[in-house]
């Protein structure tokens, strides 16, 4: 039912429930797990299989340029997905180029040139007769994409509202005019099975080696990439996960069975946590947390840091689900307005949160747009944030003092 909920398939449902019925009836269940947990060990794994067993990475060697051909239904995010492809791969020593051959969409080509721009990419723009047509645009662009020294090609084809036979005969002519490495399909992760009817159709046209999922932001948005893995028997790539051109990342099986699941996928917090972390920052906070010198300043640092990851729900549903709940201490509002206050005090206050007393909480209040009360409970968890350092500090120093006298008692028998 919770995979039904979820829009999974019907015929992905039934065959999944009967592989996990086969595998779990008879096996003996491990003196460290309870028969719950087994079955969920044994949903886990068969979800894995189901997903791809094991990342499947984009193939560009061999050919130069090497093209890669977005394709896909119109509103599924192509031009977008096309740009953080392309910072994605530059992020990892290739030179991409960028061309559009959505010629019908208004504004289409201009909005690939400025998603381009803001990811530091080149689009390639070719002129005269050629820019009107998608397949000269695409064979001129590869052209000059070997020209200049471009080791990949990201293409973005035109989409529909539905499929249809247009479209369908214009990506296969490019395909047989480009010869193209990769074929992804990007599907919006929030249609459901919508995304699995339409790749089939664009599989059976076109040679489709692999998916893009975008918006997906959470473990209700799983049924898409269930269904899509088990019915069209391609990978799933690369996910989407935000609407900033870095929110963009590589899809491993074994971190969404963990998150359809409610195991959370703490692999990719701690992923995202030191992409937005800066090793000499991380250092020097380790440094004064040592030496019990944290101050309001590098609060506000790792406020900062934690919004460069992401939005706080987003965050969330990476953690593990505790019996239905999730931690909920964390407030999107309540850190916007900490970073406001902690934006209206002077260096010296943040540096020295002593010298903040009553006439100084109110003007801050008033800077920040917040009330009194919110300086209070900022400083407030601040204080309580040190205590808590200070006293793991004792602890540790008690921890190495009783280790110690143990060891001079021993000595002494």
């Amino acid at each position: 039912m919770a995979l039904l909920e979820a829009d999974v398939h019907f015929g992905v449902v039934r065959d999944f429930v009967a592989r996990v019925r086969e595998q779990a009836v008879g096996q003996e269940v491990l003196a460290s797990l309870s028969a719950p947990q087994q079955v969920l060990r044994v949903m886990r794994d068969e979800m894995i299989h189901l997903l791809g067993d094991a990342p499947s990475p984009i193939e560009l060697e061999g050919r130069w340029p090497a093209v890669v051909l977005m394709a896909g239904l119109s509103g599924s995010g192509k031009t977008t997905t096309s740009a953080k492809l392309g910072k994605w791969l530059a992020a990892r020593a290739k030179h991409p180029a960028l061309v559009s051959a959505d010629v019908r969409r208004p504004a289409a080509i201009e909005q690939l040139a400025i998603l381009a721009d803001q990811a530091g990419l080149k689009c390639i723009e070719p002129e005269g007769p050629e820019g009107t047509d998608a397949v000269a645009r695409t064979r001129s662009a590869k052209a000059s994409a070997a020209d200049g020294g471009f080791d990949v090609l990201i293409v973005d084809t035109a989409g529909r509202l539905h499929v249809d036979p247009e479209l369908m005969d214009e990506l296969r002519e490019l395909v047989a005019q480009t010869d193209p490495i990769e074929v992804l399909f990007v599907a919006d992760s929030m249609t459901g099975q919508d995304a699995v009817r339409s790749a089939e159709a664009f599989a059976e046209a076109v040679p489709v080696t692999g998916h893009v999922l975008t918006k997906l932001d959470g473990d209700a948005r799983g049924g898409a990439a269930l269904s899509l893995a088990a019915t069209t028997q391609r990978p799933i790539k690369f996910v989407g996960i935000g609407e900033k051109l870095d929110a963009f990342e590589p899809f491993h099986p074994d971190r969404m069975a963990s998150r359809i699941l409610g195991m959370g996928d703490v692999l990719t917090l701690i992923e995202r946590a030191e992409q937005a972390a800066e090793q000499g920052n991380v250092e020097e906070l380790a440094r004064k947390l040592r030496r019990e010198e944290l101050t309001l300043e590098d609060f506000r640092g790792q406020l900062q840091q934690l919004r460069r990851m992401g939005s706080v729900s987003e965050l969330m549903s990476f953690m593990p689900n505790f019996g239905g709940q999730r931690p909920s201490e964390l407030d999107e509002a309540e850190l916007g307005r900490f970073e406001a206050i902690l934006g209206s005090m002077t260096l010296e206050e943040r540096l020295n949160a002593s010298l903040i007393n009553g006439s100084r909480r109110r003007r801050i209040a008033r800077g920040s747009g917040c009330a009194v009360s919110d300086v209070n409970r900022l400083l407030r968890r601040f204080a309580e944030a040190r205590k808590m350092l200070k006293t793991l500090k004792t602890l540790k120093t008690m921890a190495g003092s009783k280790s110690r006298l143990g060891k001079m008692m021993s000595r002494m028998r």
